[in-house]
């Protein structure tokens, strides 16, 4: 556990610490800050592993900007391509479902992952997805990171093939106000096929609005 300047969270990356204070601090007391309040030039040393996905009336959802540190990564420009190609086969959908419900509800997520090279290396790494609000007041767009655990010097080489989810989890709104272990898991959530995405994701939030409530 790592206590930011927000308050107690499973992040272990700097990156993901601090592009979640950023988010944190340009919100203010709304649920998610305005996609014009995010100023490069307040993060500039975080923009290579920042990326922007945005929903398509066709209901993708895509990278509508990577940096250029998670494009090396892969070994492309991911500028307009689904964030659901960068996952293992199986796990599309779910991906997809967890960005959709992450504008849906305004709430932030993230992500333990592991990522596989094209010639069998493996890396973790650590993903955070957080809404923003377009001029209308809709969610439709997702302030995100990705950074490894550890450096490794083969990833300067060698494309990352796809990335495979080990662990999710809702952050909660007022993170500061909740204790480590109300952290809500959904990872198990988002894998049981009998429970529909929406569904849980309603369950988890109306768990945190109770717990704060008390």
């Amino acid at each position: 556990m790592i206590r930011n300047g927000t308050g107690w969270c499973e992040m272990r990356v700097q990156t993901t610490i601090e592009i979640f204070d950023y988010w944190n601090r340009i919100r203010g007391a709304a649920d998610a800050p305005l996609k014009s309040q995010v100023e490069p030039s307040a993060v500039p040393h975080l923009l290579q592993s920042l990326f922007i996905l945005e929903a398509r009336e066709d209901g993708d959802i895509v990278f509508r900007l990577a940096g250029t540190r998670i494009c090396d990564l892969f070994g492309r420009d991911l500028r307009g391509e689904r964030f659901s190609s960068l996952w293992a086969h199986g796990q599309h959908g779910d991906i997809e479902r967890t960005a959709i419900g992450v504008m849906d509800h305004a709430m932030p997520a993230l992500f333990n992952t592991t990522g596989y090279s094209i010639v069998g290396h493996q890396a973790s790494f650590e993903i955070i997805m957080m809404p923003l609000r377009s001029s209308n007041g809709a969610c439709d767009r997702v302030l995100g990171a990705i950074a490894p655990v550890a450096a490794a010097s083969w990833m300067e080489i060698v494309p990352l093939e796809f990335l495979a989810l080990d662990r999710s989890r809702l952050l909660p709104e007022k993170l500061s106000k909740v204790a480590p272990a109300e952290l809500r898991p959904i990872n198990e959530i988002v894998a049981a096929k009998s429970i529909g995405f929406g569904q849980a994701m309603r369950r988890v939030v109306s768990q945190l609005l109770s717990a704060e409530a008390r």
